[in-house]
């Protein structure tokens, strides 16, 4: 039985709510960690590093997936709030198009600059066949890869989150079926993996069109739209702390392989990558509650109810500090284990990393409320506030973070970037929170 935004939401009807989209998210972060450790364990150190090293360049493509599913799934929440159900389709539809035609544009860039990006980035004469190869064959499935990642927020606001679920489980399955296949039998190395993943995303990105094309009983359907520069806008700006997020996350990550290759080599970036594939395990359930509850903020915001605005906020915090105790504790309990899956065979790396990965679990203990805070102002349609918060916590504060801690504590330093980055980063939500009270109404 569907759960309906419309709805009262105590604890349990919230939690059934955002569970398929926590669970999505989880096993979004775990197919990834698949790829790692196949990369990893199959093919090496030095393509699993290379690998690392093209990635963030192609997640900023990604990233505008996001931020049009982000931004106009709460636009779209709001408008259905409101009674006017022709235009939300209209608005959904017209996104959907412009995503994919942005995708064509992104794909044929991607194709021709990766290998000047790839050496910009830092990869070596070593490293650059590797970084070529994987974006190259990636950047065939842009256009899936973006229409999976818009298609995620959709799917809450259509009230179908076990559809989203559903196909997060095939498109995962494949990817690990074919990255077994690919590299472990074929052993068609970085260009088997980069191959699983191109089809895995294509699965993930073409059958929910198709779904929203031919179904008649989804709330939302692809149809006949019109240019609205005003939706369109506003959808982007809704969006923006996403893709913001996304895109300071890919030009950090390029800061952290260009520090780390240059004072710990490329154990350093190994490293790193590990922490990155794993790190996303823990917050994807944050990102997973807060993506479930944003549909239900803007329709109750859109539809003027601000006492469940309050019991939803209100909730929301008391679900946050439990996931922040228990995540950050099984975080620390399992950095030895969670390490071993990509480096065990080496045990200077796998000391590195087991370390690392310890220092930046603190981190868990802070990051839900600011990605909550983030999450929550793009469902109220206030994209400045959202993009400001979250280009702060991932942008601003972790680069300096990045560049000072090196110079004051050396080299390991480095690995207490993010807890400082989240703690200033909370500050900021906290002072954004206190301030908008009383203009939403959720306290």
């Amino acid at each position: 039985m569907n759960i309906e935004l419309s709805e009262h939401f105590t604890y349990r009807k919230l939690l059934r709510f955002t569970f398929p989209s926590m669970v999505m998210m989880v096993l979004t972060s775990v197919y990834g960690v698949v790829d790692g450790f196949f990369i990893s364990n199959f093919i090496g150190a030095e393509p699993f590093a290379a690998v690392n090293i093209i990635m963030p360049f192609l997640m900023i493509f990604g990233a505008v997936g996001f931020m049009i599913g982000t931004g106009g799934s709460a636009l779209v929440a709001f408008t259905l709030g409101t009674g006017d159900k022709k235009k939300a389709n209209e608005i959904f539809s017209l996104l959907v198009y412009l995503l994919i035609g942005l995708g064509i544009l992104f794909t044929v860039i991607g194709e021709i600059f990766v290998e000047p990006i790839s050496r910009l980035l830092g990869a070596d004469a070593a490293m650059l066949p590797y970084c070529v190869t994987y974006g190259r064959i990636l950047m065939l499935a842009l256009i899936p890869f973006m229409l999976q990642n818009v298609f995620q927020s959709f799917l809450v606001t259509a009230e179908r989150p076990q559809l989203g679920l559903c196909m997060t489980l095939v498109s995962g399955v494949s990817n690990i079926i074919l990255d077994a296949l690919f590299i472990a039998v074929f052993r068609w190395g970085v260009a088997g993996a980069a191959s699983a993943t191109a089809i895995s995303q294509t699965v993930g990105g073409i059958v929910p069109l198709v779904f929203f094309i031919v179904s008649r009983k989804s709330k939302l359907r692809l149809g006949k739209t019109h240019m609205d520069l005003r939706a369109t806008t506003k959808a982007c700006t809704n969006g923006s702390s996403e893709f913001m997020t996304n895109v300071s996350l890919s030009i950090v990550n390029m800061l952290y392989n260009w520090q780390l290759m240059r004072m710990l080599g490329t154990n350093g970036v190994a490293a790193y990558g590990v922490i990155m594939y794993v790190n996303f395990i823990f917050l994807s359930i944050y990102i997973g509650y807060s993506m479930g509850c944003a549909p239900i903020i803007g329709y109750h915001y859109g539809a003027g109810n601000k006492d469940e605005l309050k019991n939803l906020f209100k909730k929301s915090l008391r679900i946050i500090l439990v996931m922040s105790i228990v995540l950050t504790v099984a975080a620390e309990a399992l950095a030895r284990p969670l390490s071993m899956i990509f480096v065990s065979y080496d045990q200077e790396l796998l000391e590195m990393t087991t370390y690392a990965f310890a220092v930046y679990s603190v981190s868990f203990l802070i990051s839900g409320y600011n990605i909550y805070a983030s999450s929550f102002f793009t469902a109220l349609n206030d994209g400045f506030t959202s993009a400001l918060i979250s280009f702060c916590r991932t942008l601003i504060f972790e680069v300096i973070a990045v560049l000072v801690l090196p110079v004051l504590f050396g080299a390991y330093g480095i690995w207490y970037a993010v807890i400082t980055a989240e703690v200033f980063a909370l500050m900021l939500s906290v002072f954004f929170l206190a301030r908008n009270r009383k203009k939403y109404g959720y306290i």
